[in-house]
């Protein structure tokens, strides 16, 4: 491969980075949008909506009632948490 091959390779990988780059800097705000507004993972209509579930914290947190169980496995997926509770 002459030198000449060799910088216009260069070039090309320089152009492709940039193009990379650019595409990962919208998709992370582009990404958090979906996931603020429930598309990225089916939504199930029988979960407790997000109002009434901070209503229902406050309220435990004035009686100092304990947190339920329900978040129990937080920060783990729902397959996760359901194995730890066999």
């Amino acid at each position: 491969m002459t030198k000449a091959a060799m910088f216009a390779f260069a070039d090309r990988l320089e152009a492709r980075l940039a193009q990379a780059q650019t595409a990962a800097t919208r998709l992370t705000p582009a990404l958090l949008a979906k996931a603020f507004r429930g598309e990225l993972v089916p939504q199930d209509p029988n979960d407790e909506p997000a109002a009434a579930l901070l209503r229902r914290l406050q309220a435990q947190r004035a009686t100092g009632a304990p947190a339920s169980r329900t978040g129990a496995g937080r920060g783990r997926g729902r397959k996760a948490a359901a194995a730890a509770d066999l």
